[in-house]
């Protein structure tokens, strides 16, 4: 029993893992590699919720690891990906600037912690940290191809979109992972085309980490699939 509540945990501590790994990578001028660390901790990281429910082993804990988890995988390190690629060339103002996403992301996190009693379960309220985190992430990956200009107003959007009043719709009624569903399958697709040839440049983990996730991606649909046609 105490195994099998654990399961969700180390979904959570891996993703926490990859904001740390991805910190790492963008000091180390690896962005790419560090983009690809956030997406692979979104995958974690809607794994492990539907793993806690599926398992019946949703916890306080858990809860709050989550939380901690998220704000440095989809909080910090996107600010200091940001930072090293875009806004270190306006020095101090750059950095405290690359700061505010972490602080309003934390805001959006202990306010959506508060009210999850009284707020409905069929939209957020303020764009989700991990969606936020991803977006960031991604427009670095392909920053090569994106004025930079585009990534700070989007950087620069996502900080206040967080932490307001807009109704983002949840789409929990949709049988599959909505946001690593998302990131699996556009990363399956361009991973391939526009960066063949370039293995290295890549963590090894993501040639493992997106098969295992769109097999479980799979296993969801037809779960959830089979479970309808026995309602």
């Amino acid at each position: 029993m105490r195994f099998k509540r654990s399961i969700p945990n180390m979904f959570t501590l891996g993703n926490l893992y990859c904001g740390f790994l991805s910190i790492g990578f963008a000091a180390d001028g690896q962005y790419k590699n560090a983009a690809i660390l956030i997406l692979i901790g979104m995958m974690l990281d809607s794994m492990d919720g539907r793993a806690a429910r599926m398992l019946k082993a949703e916890t306080p804990l858990g809860k709050e690891l989550d939380s901690l988890a998220d704000i440095v995988t989809f909080g910090v390190a996107p600010s200091f990906l940001v930072y090293y690629t875009y806004f270190y060339q306006f020095e101090l103002l750059g950095f405290a600037v690359a700061g505010l996403f972490p602080l309003f992301g934390a805001y959006r996190l202990a306010r959506f912690n508060v009210s999850t009693s009284t707020t409905s379960k069929d939209y957020f309220v303020g764009v989700p940290i991990t969606a936020a985190g991803g977006i960031v992430a991604l427009l670095t990956l392909f920053g090569e191809t994106i004025p930079s200009i585009i990534t700070t107003v989007v950087f620069t959007a996502l900080c206040f979109l967080m932490v307001s009043r807009l109704r983002i719709p949840s789409l929990k009624e949709v049988p599959l992972p909505k946001y690593g569903t998302i990131v699996t399958l556009f990363l399956g697709a361009t991973l391939f085309v526009i960066y063949k040839g370039t293995y290295a440049e890549f963590p090894y983990l993501i040639y493992i980490a997106t098969p295992l996730y769109i097999a479980y991606v799979t296993y969801r649909f037809i779960r959830g699939k089979n479970k309808k046609n026995i309602d």
